[in-house]
């Protein structure tokens, strides 16, 4: 592989990490229902700020949302929606499995 691919793999391989935690793959999935204040995300995940807001950094950082101010606000938006997608997709194999392994144990 040549520099340029290593390059573009690297920056996948970082939205795959950032992705890659729970409370991140919540804010994702609750910013797909638009844009929201920093204290909704809060309130949706049960976290303090400080957690929620080093979370959304990560995911910033990864080009996974924006954020905007609007007035005292921070509000937070997607900026890259096929996470979604991904999201989807993987937990549709997720549940698949589930239901396949409690089909056996059922057995």
């Amino acid at each position: 592989m040549d520099e340029r691919q290593i390059q573009r793999l690297r920056l996948k391989a970082e939205v795959f990490k950032a992705m890659g935690h729970p409370l991140r793959l919540g804010v994702i999935e609750f910013l797909h229902q638009g844009e929201r204040c920093v204290c909704e995300i809060v309130e949706h995940v049960g976290t303090g700020m400080p957690n929620v807001s080093k979370h959304l950094a990560i995911l910033k950082k990864a080009g996974i949302v924006t954020d905007r101010r609007d007035g005292l606000k921070m509000m937070y938006r997607l900026s890259m929606p096929c996470s979604v997608d991904f999201n989807t997709c993987v937990e549709a194999v997720v549940l698949g499995k589930l239901e396949e392994q409690r089909s056996v144990m059922a057995r």
